[in-house]
């Protein structure tokens, strides 16, 4: 790998001996994919993905004390992903025991690593770390060192920027070194697309449906969807945005893309269009049949499939301010009309803590509690990680969770019938 007089210092030591072993590690991480050199992180911020303290992760809290014993500390302020916990979200005695016991016991001391590292504040707990009120939102061309997937496809895909899907640690580690392997997604050639997508349906798709489909078809490659322009328009306004969010964390995490372009909307593609297309792309069209294939093959893992469910999880990825505000609004109709003043399964909606904040503090958020529901900055996967909670029957609009644990998917329109009318199970 060509280095500069600089990083070649960095790597001989000149920075001390941890500087140089994280110079190392980003060296033999680039080479494994063919990376001949390293590039500046120009991001303000990072992104880190690991956030919760599991009592198992030892070495990783090894690895934080020895960067903060040398000062080899990340030249950047970063967010994280979500908390693991909180008291609000429904948990009986022996699942909180496991939590606290043995699971998170570590997550006071791994917090207090993570401030001495670079944490920006004691809000900066999200794994929607780009959305307005968390105050992490890249530029366009920035380069990032992140790993948590569905935050680094929506930065590549609807803001601009340029991030590989890197693994856990190893965004500490570009925003320690403020260099990065250059490959991949970084790349003008490696930002073209190999799939043509073509949504042909006759009602706007499910954004985590669409998503897990295209996920599923494409894998890691790059898709240029077609046809969304119908639904969305041409502006990347609230609605478009928090559209993509969740259509992005279903490809992210039901295939491994970390960049997907938007005919005609997203950055990339209102600027260059089909020129993006490589000539031998492969082409994929989704109709209201496919989607609905893709839906009814995925797997029921629950042990009882007409359990009535007893929690609902919708924000995963986090809500934005204006989700939240429409869901509270078709919550209250919902109910309205099935003679309910509350929410008939316990619902967790989950937002950044920013985003709480600002809806708690205006019209809203009574409105939103008045329904029975619990609003958190809770990251649900960690949550149904717990071996007490996965057994549960919970249900889910959202394909990463699905996808991660034992959650059972149903669109929005079907979440909100269970959680106010209790119905249909199938």
């Amino acid at each position: 790998m060509e280095l500069t007089k600089e990083q070649q210092a960095m790597l001989d030591g000149e920075k001390g001996e941890t500087m140089a072993k994280v110079m190392k590690t980003l060296i033999m991480y680039g080479q494994i994919f063919g990376a001949e050199k390293l590039v500046p992180v120009t991001s303000r911020y990072n992104h880190l993905v690991t956030s919760f303290g599991l009592k198992a992760l030892g070495p990783v809290y090894d690895l934080m004390n020895q960067l903060i014993e040398a000062g080899a500390v990340s030249g950047q302020k970063f967010s994280v992903d979500p908390r693991p916990l909180d008291p609000n979200v429904p948990a009986n005695f022996l699942q909180n025991l496991v939590f606290k016991k043995f699971m998170y016991s570590k997550q006071d001391f791994y917090e207090n690593q993570l401030k001495q590292l670079g944490l920006m504040n004691e809000d900066a707990f999200s794994c929607a770390c780009y959305l307005d009120q968390q105050g992490n939102r890249p530029a366009k061309g920035d380069v990032l060192s992140w790993a948590e997937s569905s935050a680094v496809v929506y930065a590549n895909s609807v803001l601009g920027a340029r991030c590989n899907r890197n693994s856990g640690i190893m965004d500490l580690m570009g925003s320690v070194a403020g260099y990065v392997p250059y490959f991949g997604l970084l790349t003008d050639e490696g930002r073209k697309a190999s799939w043509v997508i073509r949504v042909e349906t006759t009602q706007k798709p499910e954004a985590q449906l669409l998503g897990s489909a295209i996920g599923m078809k494409v894998m890691e490659d790059v898709p240029y969807v077609m046809g969304l322009d119908k639904w969305l328009g041409n502006d990347l306004d609230d609605a478009a945005c928090a559209y993509l969010k969740d259509f992005g964390a279903a490809t992210a995490s039901n295939g491994a893309v970390g960049l997907y372009h938007i005919d005609g909307l997203t950055p990339e593609a209102r600027e260059q269009g089909t020129d993006l297309i490589l000539p031998d792309a492969k082409e994929y069209v989704i109709d209201d049949a496919e989607l609905q294939r893709v839906k009814d093959n995925y797997p029921l893992v629950w042990k009882n499939p007409d359990a009535t469910p007893k929690l609902c999880f919708v924000g995963c990825p986090h809500l934005s301010l204006q989700q939240l505000k429409d869901w509270t609004e078709r919550l209250e109709t919902a109910l309205k009309e099935a003679g309910r003043s509350k929410v008939c399964i316990p619902t967790v909606f989950t937002t950044a803590p920013g985003v709480k904040k600002a809806f708690e503090s205006g019209e809203y958020g009574p409105r939103l509690a008045a329904t029975g529901v619990i609003l958190s900055c809770i990251c649900p996967l960690m949550y149904m990680n717990n071996p007490l909670c996965g057994p549960m029957p919970v249900i889910t609009c959202s394909n990463k969770l699905r996808t991660y644990t034992t959650a059972r998917y149903y669109t929005e329109a079907e979440i909100l019938d269970r959680i106010t009318k209790g119905g249909p199970r199938k």
